[in-house]
């Protein structure tokens, strides 16, 4: 009974890690500053945010340290990672210290790191102690990874509404504090031991609740900032949101179906080396060569990588089309949104417990769908409304992907190997985020450089009106329409494997009911 409660103690510190180490969606908040202390034209500032995105190509390293380490060992590496790489930064804002580009590419690069560190940190303990439920234990500890940039502002805004750098010094103190304040459940954590199928039940309950206030949780920051408030009504919010936090989690078994697996002949190329049955073990090499692997490679490319590309142009899409003042709120709305596609990626397990039958990858597909709409809403206008609708849509898109992508990993290449293979499927954010950002800086720059409305300050330039971003939309909406298609097939190549699992998971449940 102890070890029972125990292992809700540590989701709580999972879910406390996630809410408190999402520092990378907070970056358009600063980037502005960062941009006019070192002086760099759009695409150099590109390139830090890219090299805080690169920090997860890294991720496999986090995965091989908890092999040879305690969790406390790795715990703290993650959080002093990211209090040098957010801290220097700080300092250099503030002109405390002079550093040269190069240096703060580094810096950038470390904290990234950090946040997968973190992450890995969160999967592990998730899928140790929930083995039963791990996907919906998963998708509810990421979940709250997107409120990170509400969580912050929230804090910042208390503290003083008009220093945008607070956001790199609380970045770089947080997730250490956070870090000691968990340190004692990690240290005690309890034995993971067999669950019967009551206690399963048992758990879907508490799962179904926790993720009904991990909902009023995300309403409650929604309509918050809905409304203009005061340092002091932000001082009292942040007194009582320390209970909120302590909910979590979702429901449902990935267990690994015994399906007969067919041999599946060469017909289509739909239908070539077809997935048949969930949870076989993958290699890498194995993985490489799945044409699922890549349709949903380039799904997750195409989606919501593209969507946090676009959170971290944020700051500068913001001025360059006159709502700069409106940046924090941005930044909340796109965190907030994204909490909750965070929180919607937990609906194919309370659905399919309810005899309603359809394969993750569907979802995960029809997800897709808010963003490509998102970018022909802010192609065809500019207006403050245009921009907050399709932030919101767009969060709420990148967030589902974010949560879901874990589950679908797990059940389609295995629980197993899913930390390795994860850490590959992530490649395509860094990629994402270099390519996509660059579209985004030359035609930033190029715009700036023609524009009638340049600004210059010292060094560098600000491009103002519509045509700074309009092309970038252009090209991520037919770029996201890809996504879109390739989700579409990914679906298609996965849903005979869901289907036989679902068969088999009837089949069981006859036979023991």
């Amino acid at each position: 009974m102890v070890g029972e409660s125990r292992k809700w103690v540590i989701l709580c510190a999972s879910i406390w890690l996630q809410a408190f180490t999402g520092t990378n969606f907070d970056f358009s908040s600063y980037s502005s500053d960062l941009k006019s202390v070192l002086e760099i034209t759009q695409l150099q500032l590109n390139y830090l945010s890219v090299a805080s995105d690169m920090g997860k190509a890294f991720g496999w390293c986090s995965g091989l340290s908890l092999l040879h380490f305690p969790f406390w060992v790795v715990l703290f590496i993650a959080a002093f990672m990211g209090l040098f790489g957010y801290g220097f930064q700080w300092l250099l804002i503030h002109r405390f210290i002079t550093l040269p580009y190069s240096l703060v590419f580094f810096l950038c690069l470390i904290a990234g790191c950090s946040i997968s560190w973190f992450n890995t940190i969160c999967y592990v303990l998730c899928i140790r102690h929930f083995p039963s439920n791990r996907s919906l234990a998963l998708s509810l500890s990421v979940s709250f990874n997107g409120v990170s940039a509400a969580l912050y502002t929230l804090i910042a805004n208390a503290i003083n509404s008009n220093d945008d750098t607070l956001y790199l010094l609380l970045n770089a103190i947080l997730p250490v504090l956070i870090s000691l304040l968990v340190l004692i459940p990690i240290l005690h954590q309890p034995k993971p031991q067999p669950h019967s199928v009551d206690t399963i039940k048992h758990d879907s309950s508490i799962f179904l609740c926790l993720n009904i206030l991990a909902l009023v949780t995300g309403l409650y920051l929604i309509f918050l900032y809905s409304f203009s408030y005061t340092l002091a009504t932000a001082r009292v919010i942040l007194l009582d949101d320390k209970e909120v936090y302590q909910e979590l989690i979702n429901i449902e078994d990935s267990a690994r179906s015994k399906s007969t697996q067919s041999t599946v002949e060469k017909k289509s190329l739909l239908e070539r080396e077809q997935l048949a049955m969930l949870g076989e073990e993958h290699s890498i090499k194995l993985l490489v060569r799945r044409w699922e692997f890549w349709l949903y490679y380039i799904a997750y490319f195409c989606g919501g990588t593209i969507g946090l590309s676009y959170s971290n142009n944020l700051g500068q899409i913001s001025q360059s089309l006159g709502h700069y003042s409106h940046t924090s709120s941005l930044v909340t709305l796109y965190s907030t949104c994204s909490f909750f596609g965070r929180l919607l990626a937990a609906a194919p397990d309370f659905l399919n417990n309810r005899r309603m039958h359809f394969a993750r990858t569907g979802w995960f597909a029809a997800a897709l769908v808010p963003t490509p709409i998102a970018f022909i809403l802010l192609v065809i206008s500019g207006s403050g409304a245009a921009l907050h609708i399709g932030t919101a849509l767009i969060g709420l898109s990148s967030g589902f992907v974010f949560s879901a992508a874990v589950s679908i990993t797990s059940e389609l290449f295995g629980p197993n190997n899913v930390g390795v293979n994860h850490n590959i499927l992530i490649t395509n954010i860094p990629l994402g985020s270099c390519l996509y950002g660059l579209l985004a800086a030359l035609v930033y720059d190029s715009n700036a450089i023609n524009s009638t409305h340049e600004i210059w300050l010292q060094e560098m330039s600000m491009c103002i009106g519509r045509k700074c971003y309009l092309q970038t939309f252009i090209w991520w909406s037919c770029i996201s329409m890809l996504g879109l298609v390739s989700s579409f097939l990914f679906f298609l190549r996965t849903k005979q494997a869901y289907d036989n699992f679902e068969k088999n998971d009837n089949r069981n449940n006859i036979a023991t009911g």
